[in-house]
């Protein structure tokens, strides 16, 4: 019995695991599926015994492995909000941005100004776009984050078992993320780790903030000058976040006393004008560079980013 054609009716739902959800937590996996029914009603289901695997009781935290069934008992579910549509452009942009592709996943050179995800006003991102221009795709999850003002490399797997390990990279700091950005003012020296804890807050206009505090959690970016740009009063650097915090290249810059250009929350006023006066008016931050051991194949994959037309003017036309 498949589960999985069965409508929102209040009967008995059977669903066979399949490697989409294999190794998923139970409560995450109803979470997911009954979006219409509150968080309380689903963890009461799962206390009470309601919902069974395999005609046993299992617990919220309890790992699905495929080929387990899952009986969900009735229930009355609220009517699902229409499905947000990503202007049709963005979806074959981004489909143009992809650096490497294979079974389990997907690099791509996400465009500035793009969110990788909908939420907080934003009706959608780079994963809502990708999923719509890929119907039939069993699976498409963003393993990272970036910033929506960053561009580069953006990780998304295609099977559930890949981000697992994907994530097991990252927290091992397996993963080598390298950035170009742009230091306002001359910095003078070639090379600095700056390890300083970090802390998110909300500043009075509610604008969420994150900064340098000891009660923040541990956080540290390695910082290489490239070279200076004299023209602009500016230093290219190269950046290597060893942790992944928040806004942290960017906290971690304005801490050195040398903030991004076009950093709008933290950055320079001033510095910020004389760019914008250039014509030059976004955040100057982009992930270069992806270097990893591929969890499937075993492959050393280098992916590499190009960087999009206004940064790559801004610094050649200082050469």
């Amino acid at each position: 019995m498949n589960g999985e054609k069965q409508s929102n009716a209040v009967k008995v739902q059977w669903i066979e695991i399949t490697e989409q959800h294999s190794g998923q937590r139970l409560d995450n996996f109803l979470l997911a599926r009954l979006k219409g029914v509150p968080r309380s009603r689903i963890y009461r289901l799962l206390r009470k015994g309601e919902v069974r695997v395999n005609k046993g009781r299992k617990e919220a935290k309890f790992r699905l492995h495929i080929g387990d069934m899952v009986r969900i008992p009735p229930l009355r579910v609220r009517q699902e909000r229409p499905v947000v549509m990503v202007p049709v452009a963005l979806g074959k942009s981004l489909e143009r941005d992809i650096l490497f592709e294979d079974e389990a996943m997907i690099i791509l050179n996400k465009p500035p100004g793009c969110a990788v995800h909908g939420g907080s006003g934003i009706a959608s991102g780079v994963i809502e776009g990708l999923r719509q221009q890929r119907p039939d795709a069993p699976f498409l999850e963003l393993v990272h984050r970036l910033d929506r003002d960053t561009s580069g490399c953006l990780l998304i797997a295609k099977k559930r078992s890949v981000l697992r390990k994907l994530h097991e990279l990252f927290r091992d700091d397996d993963i080598e993320k390298t950035y170009l950005a742009l230091f306002a003012g001359i910095w003078s020296r070639e090379k600095v780790l700056v390890d300083v804890p970090l802390l998110k807050n909300v500043n009075k206009g509610g604008e969420r903030m994150v900064v340098v505090s000891r009660a923040g959690k541990p956080s540290a970016t390695q910082f290489r000058r490239i070279r200076h740009l004299p023209g602009v009063q500016a230093t290219l650097v190269r950046a290597l976040p060893k942790t992944g915090r928040t806004h942290q290249i960017r906290v971690h810059a304005a801490w050195l006393g040398h903030p991004l250009v076009g950093d709008q929350r933290y950055g320079a006023a001033e510095a910020n004008r004389e760019f914008r006066s250039r014509g030059f008016r976004r955040l100057f931050l982009h992930a270069e560079q992806l270097k990893f051991v591929h969890p499937a194949t075993g492959q050393l994959l280098l992916i590499n980013a190009p960087l999009p037309a206004e940064l790559a003017a801004l610094i050649n036309d200082e050469k």
